[in-house]
């Protein structure tokens, strides 16, 4: 027999929010989070930060209200939970402030109705949406997604000037792979931002801050960001001490410059720690983090690519279901 209580006994998909929180409330603290890294984009790169962030998340909401409103027979609106604002953002941190308005349409459209929506909306995906688009862009528009601006620096920051494809740099990981020692910016730069890049690679500082933030907070938790970190450090030592780094550059250097520039700290704090697309266990978060560290690596130290974070978050997060079957055992289950 039924009683009341079980009819609203309710199962439901990740993300799950236990103990007052909301998925609105976590969305709105990750988009906090990114806010010091944008301002810091905003101030290197100018106009073309604001306008690059402002038509992907226009982008993201629009098309996931219009996919709600005609598409999906329920015609429930999921616009207010904020994730649709998230990816927006999280897929602009992934293009150079100089891309075509087009093509970050695309790449929310993407983003949202293949990545997200197709699966049936938030807590389906098994991919990160916003990675899903970054990826298409990536391999559709290579030129475009890979002409960097250069960043102008705190100094010379001027809020109304939007940079073009004329005033266009390589990024610290191309030089790295191309030997150009004597072009990588210094290390305080690569730490403050002061560096060619998309808007989520050009200051280490402010991502750390946010990353920190979301760990006191309790949106997230250390296994994974950590994982990541420790994993690279330790794959770029090795490779500096077995001669695979650049010649001019220590170990020491060689391992800063690969956890300060790229895409390393936005995809160890805020995209690889999305909850629908990461492990449920401790464990399988530590073993997840690892196997994006070490296939990042290896894509930056023998791939055509010089970043490979977004392609090494992508292929963990097919391993999501396998590690989820890696469980604590439950108290009192019987041996087997």
């Amino acid at each position: 027999m039924v009683n009341d209580k079980m009819k609203n006994f309710i199962v439901a998909p990740a993300p799950h929010a236990h103990s007052g929180d909301s998925v609105r409330r976590n969305m709105f603290l990750v988009i906090l989070a990114l806010m010091p890294a944008y301002v810091v984009s905003v101030i290197e790169f100018g106009l073309g930060a604001l306008i690059t962030a402002a038509i992907s998340v226009i982008a993201c909401v629009g098309v996931e209200w219009l996919i709600s409103r005609f598409l999906l027979k329920e015609k429930r609106q999921t616009i207010g939970d904020l994730s649709a604002v998230l990816t927006g953002l999280l897929l602009a941190f992934n293009l150079p402030s100089n891309i075509d308005w087009w093509i970050i349409l695309i790449g929310a459209i993407v983003a949202i109705g293949v990545g997200k929506m197709s699966f049936g909306g938030l807590g389906q995906n098994p991919f990160n949406p916003a990675l899903v688009g970054r990826v298409f862009l990536l391999i559709s528009f290579p030129k475009q997604m890979t002409t960097w601006p250069l960043a102008k620096g705190f100094d010379s920051a001027v809020m109304g000037q939007a940079l073009t494809d004329a005033n266009s740099g390589a990024t610290p990981l191309s030089l790295i792979s191309q030997g150009k020692i004597e072009d990588l910016p210094s290390l305080m730069d690569s730490l403050l931002g002061v560096m060619g890049g998309s808007l989520g690679e050009v200051c280490a500082l402010a991502l750390i801050i946010g990353g920190i933030f979301l760990i006191c907070t309790r949106v997230i938790t250390w296994h994974i960001p950590v994982s990541i970190i420790v994993t690279v450090a330790a794959f770029a030592a090795l490779t500096a001490l077995f001669g695979g780094a650049p010649k001019g550059l220590d170990t020491c250097h060689y391992v800063a410059y690969e956890l300060l520039t790229g895409g390393l700290m936005l995809g160890a704090f805020f995209m690889a720690t999305d909850y629908v697309t990461s492990p449920m266990t401790a464990w399988g978060k530590i073993i997840f983090g690892f196997g994006i560290g070490f296939i990042m690596m290896v894509i930056r130290t023998w791939g055509n690519y010089p970043e490979g974070m977004s392609f090494a978050i992508l292929m963990m997060n097919a391993c999501v279901p396998l590690l989820n079957k890696f469980r604590p055992k439950r108290f009192g289950e019987p041996k087997k």
